[in-house]
């Protein structure tokens, strides 16, 4: 019986909450135009997805082995940890722009 790890999914999802603060603590994204910020986060793990979907296709992504990920397929080589990879990748590129922006203005 093989053992499913959670540490991975876990590690992201603790990030995307300290991104979370982050952004809330200086009013970047989320609290301040909550539906702007899921679209444009929305976007962007749509177009990522695609990518990776077109890569597996190609026979370019492809699951190797690990020992921290769950073993939870969204699809054929997508492992759901990809899901929130991409949503704490697009998240955080949209908090650091913002922080940038409101630094730099």
């Amino acid at each position: 019986m093989e053992l499913i790890s959670f540490g991975y999914l876990a590690a992201l999802i603790f990030s995307i909450l300290g991104t979370g603060l982050i952004d809330r603590r200086h009013g970047l994204a989320l609290f301040v135009s909550p539906i702007a910020t899921i679209i444009s986060v929305f976007v962007g793990v749509a177009v990522f997805l695609a990518w990776d979907l077109v890569g597996i296709e190609l026979g370019i992504f492809f699951i190797g082995p690990a020992e921290h990920v769950s073993g939870i397929l969204l699809a054929p080589e997508l492992p759901l940890e990809e899901l929130f990879f991409l949503i704490l990748l697009s998240y955080s590129t949209l908090v650091v722009y913002r922080l940038a922006e409101k630094r730099f203005k």
